[in-house]
């Protein structure tokens, strides 16, 4: 799959809420949070459908759009890409930073002790 901009990720990821939809379901969700034009989204839509991301389905005088691509797997290969460019593919410099400017909740370390645990369980 291609690059996906930003605006296109938005885009998607109110389609992953709920799909099929329409633009018009599309444009509503994104202007939860901030104004799109209608145009706008029209063309990121085609843009999507270009790059194999999204498909379409006529209907009546409206088109349905459904995401091609599972949000799990785009947002695998996102982290992937992301610790390979910025930590040389090493996720312990990623949480070391976090750790270091305490962005890390009581949450978050137990969610990673568990994961830790997990991986040394099925790894040994």
């Amino acid at each position: 799959m291609t690059e996906i901009s930003n605006a296109e990720f938005e885009v998607l990821d109110a389609l992953w809420q709920q799909a099929p939809a329409s633009a018009n379901e599309i444009i509503a969700r994104l202007n939860q949070h901030k104004e799109w034009h209608e145009k706008t989204v029209k063309t990121l839509l085609n843009r999507l459908v270009k790059k194999q991301a999204i498909s379409f389905e006529k209907q009546q005088r409206h088109y349905l759009y459904s995401p091609l691509v599972e949000r799990d797997a785009y947002t695998l290969k996102e982290s992937q890409s992301f610790i390979e460019r910025m930590f040389s593919g090493k996720i312990t410099p990623l949480v070391a930073n976090f750790a270091k400017q305490n962005d890390l909740n009581k949450e978050d370390v137990a969610a990673l002790k568990a994961l830790i645990s997990d991986w040394e369980k099925n790894n040994d």
